[in-house]
């Protein structure tokens, strides 16, 4: 896996495209959402994913879908275990029965 710039973790994402723009505080979205503060402000400052209960919440409230938040912490994982293990993958060869 060559790997990109490191992906914009969802927590900044959705700080930056949704919190803001639509002058939501922390404690309201914890609120309307049912969860706790500690919950959203850890995914805000990026010490937490965001869980496919998570996905499916913030989905609804936004209008948006739990797939897309799903996906940008998929992106954010997978970008950062590529990196942490970057030595370990490069020693694995492509299985030769496919190459064929």
């Amino acid at each position: 896996m060559k790997l990109q710039r490191e992906p914009t973790h969802p927590g900044e994402i959705l700080k930056e495209e949704f919190l803001e723009p639509l002058d939501i505080t922390q404690t309201k979205l914890a609120k309307d959402l049912n969860t706790s503060f500690r919950a959203i402000n850890e995914l805000i400052n990026q010490k937490r994913g965001i869980t496919v209960e998570m996905a499916l919440k913030l989905a609804k409230y936004f209008n948006t879908t739990a797939q897309m938040w799903l996906n940008l912490q998929n992106e954010y994982d997978l970008y950062k275990v590529a990196k942490k293990r970057q030595d370990a993958l490069g020693k694995i060869e492509v299985c030769k029965k496919i190459v064929a």
